[in-house]
């Protein structure tokens, strides 16, 4: 997984329980994909192993290298959307 430096120094220090597994699984697989207006694309996708919490995670717009990724308590998982098994 191709990640930005802000990915490594930044978001892994401040998140240290999120695993790259989950962020590859999110891209893979996502509920949700939406563009930005700076043209960096956001993913959402249940992930079990954080409580059945979404896990929103960021790429450049490459749609491959990821720029961040944090639980985000305001998505609701679109109803009939299957949720992810570990």
């Amino acid at each position: 997984m191709k990640t930005t430096r802000y990915f490594e120094e930044q978001v892994m220090r401040k998140r240290p329980y999120i695993r790259r597994e989950w962020c590859e699984r999110v891209l893979a697989r996502p509920a949700r994909r939406e563009v930005q207006p700076d043209g960096r694309i956001r993913y959402w996708a249940t992930v079990p192993e954080l409580g059945e919490r979404v896990l929103r995670v960021v790429t450049l717009e490459d749609g491959e290298t990821v720029h961040n990724a944090f639980p985000d308590r305001d998505f609701v998982v679109p109803s009939g959307q299957a949720r992810e098994e570990p």
